[in-house]
């Protein structure tokens, strides 16, 4: 009977710890390079606050031309007279009064009566205004509601300008935990190798096969690959983290990097070795700073529309709680609103003229940023060719030590190398790799910046 429940006991334990790893499975963000940066697109904060402009421009649109829809407004006005003005109309002849027959002069003059007064007002009243007005013309209206589109163009072009950043950035971020990775397993390859000859000269030193200094030597140099193991992984560790943070995602998510340097390195030399073809209208940079232009071209526009008169057509109605015996206010009124500028001193043809002078730096500003880009791109693929240049003359130069370091640990085992030599030889290749993980960490720096530029990833 224990038996049976110790059985099953250990059943429930292990479906409970093969759940576990199951559910951390499941957590666990298996990312290449092309879905992290789709991975940002949807979870990176800029991004995010990015889209939040363009939702917010739109809503600026939508106010602009609701300025020019149909408006009614209410108010409501209480008012209390602590004395109400009277009027009275003086005598008046009351021919109920006048006796029959024949009237005499005094028969007339009793006649007359003082009237009484009348109030020109009410103590309390409130009075309700209900008035709906309608834009009729107004050149600035129709400007504007079109410079507002413009400029939501600039933020949705923002938009794609942050996006180019970010997926330029997590690239670059991908590539840099990949390379440190790539150096911490070689550097752990030597450090295993390093440790197998400091155990065999240990070993020949206690049977006084050798000196305490080759011994020691090479713990140095054991030592040494550890400290930069170390540094390498801590730095490891913080790009990780910057990936995250890019990404859009918490520091405890567990992540994997499933694409290989070599396989980002092919893809950068079949697009990039050629010579691609760019136009920089094509650039988003280049298509912001168009729709500056347009803008300014607006903004001219806007400024000279004020020349024009503003036509608005409005109806109100009033109605009021208590109506004095005598109202003059009229309850229904239609009418019909024209501003137009006379003379403002010179004031509208000086705005005027700055939105011209506004106006032409945008257009020189968009030639200078053509050529710019122009020379960026230019700039951008020769660091790429310069960046695979040096990237395969120190793989080269990497292996080839690599290959003098092995035969000098194995001379060295045999007595035939010296210690000297030994560290000499292991710094060389600890220098060739350095240079090697560099050079690649450059090479595809600037296969991401051609990508944004391109726009190919």
């Amino acid at each position: 009977m224990n038996l049976t429940r110790k059985c099953l006991l250990t059943f429930v334990i292990l479906g409970l710890i093969t759940e576990g790893f199951s559910q951390d499975n499941k957590n666990i963000l298996k990312l290449s390079i092309s879905e992290a940066q789709e991975y940002a697109l949807q979870n990176n904060r800029s991004i995010q606050s990015a889209r939040i402009d363009v939702k917010s421009m739109e809503k600026k649109i939508w106010e602009n031309l609701a300025t020019g829809f149909p408006q009614l407004n209410f108010d409501a006005n209480y008012q209390h007279q602590f004395v109400v003005p009277e009027l009275s109309l003086g005598p008046y002849l009351d021919v109920n009064s006048l006796p029959a027959g024949t009237l005499t002069k005094d028969d007339i003059v009793n006649a007359y009566k003082n009237s009484p007064p009348f109030a020109l007002g009410v103590k309390n009243n409130t009075v309700f205004n209900f008035t709906l007005s309608q834009l009729i013309f107004s050149g600035q209206y129709f400007i504007g509601v079109k410079a507002v589109q413009v400029a939501k163009q600039v933020t949705e072009k923002a938009l794609v300008k942050t996006e180019a950043q970010t997926k330029e950035s997590v690239a670059g971020t991908y590539n840099l935990v990949l390379i440190l990775g790539e150096n911490i397993r070689v550097l752990n390859e030597s450090l295993k190798a390093i440790e197998q000859t400091y155990d065999e000269l240990a070993k020949m030193n206690q049977q006084g096969l050798n000196e305490e200094t080759d011994v020691d030597q090479i713990k140095i140099s054991q030592s040494n690959i550890q400290t930069l193991i170390a540094s390498l992984e801590s730095q490891k560790d913080i790009s990780m983290k910057l990936l995250k943070y890019q990404l859009g995602v918490e520091f405890t998510q567990p992540i994997v990097l499933t694409d290989s340097l070599q396989g980002i390195i092919a893809q950068g030399n079949m697009q990039y070795l050629a010579s691609p073809e760019y136009n920089a209208k094509n650039s988003v940079d280049y298509q912001m700073i168009s729709n500056q232009e347009k803008v300014a071209g607006l903004l001219l526009k806007i400024e000279q529309s004020k020349y024009l008169p503003t036509v608005a057509g409005f109806y109100r109605h009033q109605e009021q709680t208590n109506q004095p015996s005598f109202n003059f206010a009229i309850k229904d009124i239609v009418g019909v609103t024209l501003s137009l500028p006379i003379i403002s001193s010179g004031q509208r043809n000086s705005k005027i003229s700055q939105a011209k002078y506004d106006l032409e730096k945008s257009r020189l500003n968009k030639e200078n940023a053509e050529q710019g880009l122009i020379l960026d791109f230019e700039t951008a693929l020769s660091s790429y060719q310069t960046a695979f240049s040096n990237f395969t003359t120190n793989k080269e130069s990497m292996v080839l030590s690599k290959r003098v370091y092995d035969k000098t640990v194995i001379k060295y085992r045999e007595g035939v190398a010296s210690s000297f030599e030994l560290t000499q030889n292991q710094n060389q290749f600890l220098t060739a790799e350095s240079n090697y993980y560099n050079s690649v960490l450059s090479l595809l720096n600037a296969k991401a910046k051609l990508d944004r530029i391109l726009n190919t990833n």
